[in-house]
């Protein structure tokens, strides 16, 4: 089977000189959950920005068998949906129903059908009956699961998550999590959080100086890195 994601030998430099990612090789099978762990700097997040083509390095990176390039770019991103570490960047209109239906209208879908589409991610997320509340009154979780529908609505086959439980009570992160293992989608999280990423991944990999340094079971790449695991 076509992996999800397959990067080979990724490099990138900042106009600045920073050499942000040094040869990175990585895969994610289809349905696949998968944790990025690593200290701030690391090169994740630039490593993530390649996956949709907002940014482009030396190397290979494929999407559900296409390859990521300036030409295949508005493909790509209908594939990889990315949920932005602060909810409030993603949500910006009156009404959850107008966000969530936002993308949709942007890409020309009619509005009837937008709507329904949009109904569908909402029920998805359990944000049903706050479909006509304004998003600046929910609380962070369900912020966050606004824009996470606002994105299925697009219908990714990958979801990428920069730092997901910021912001969230452990009510929140409780949920959300439950969200995440329900939805079909491979999904990539970047994150310090072990516990939650216990609770959605199968798999972690670590970075460090912008490189892979390790990947294994969450549990294995927490221990060899001294990454903080929660106590049972």
């Amino acid at each position: 089977m076509t992996p999800a994601i397959e990067v080979t030998g990724l490099r990138y430099r900042y106009e600045d000189g920073t050499e942000a990612l040094k040869g990175v090789d990585f895969q994610l099978q289809v349905g696949e959950s998968v944790a990025l762990f690593g200290a701030n700097g690391s090169g994740k997040s630039t490593f993530a920005l390649h996956l949709n083509g907002l940014l482009s390095g030396q190397g290979k990176v494929m999407v559900c068998g296409i390859e990521v390039s300036r030409q295949t770019a508005a493909l790509v991103r209908r594939k990889v949906g990315l949920v932005f570490q602060d909810s409030d960047t993603q949500l910006f209109m009156p009404t959850v129903l107008e966000d969530v239906a936002f993308g949709l209208l942007n890409q020309g879908v009619l509005p009837e059908e937008a709507r329904r589409r949009a109904g569908i991610a909402l029920a998805q997320t359990g944000m049903s009956d706050l479909a006509h509340k304004a998003p600046y009154h929910l609380s962070a979780g369900e912020k966050k699961r606004v824009a996470i529908a606002g994105i299925l609505t697009l219908e990714p086959e990958v979801l990428v998550l920069d730092e997901p439980t910021t912001f969230l009570d452990p009510p929140g992160q409780s949920v959300l999590a439950k969200l995440l293992c329900n939805l079909p989608q491979a999904k990539i999280l970047i994150t310090h959080d072990t516990q939650f990423a216990l609770a959605v991944c199968t798999r972690a990999v670590f970075f460090r100086d912008g490189a892979v340094a390790g990947e294994g079971t969450v549990r294995e790449i927490a221990d060899r890195f001294n990454w903080e695991l929660p106590r049972d």
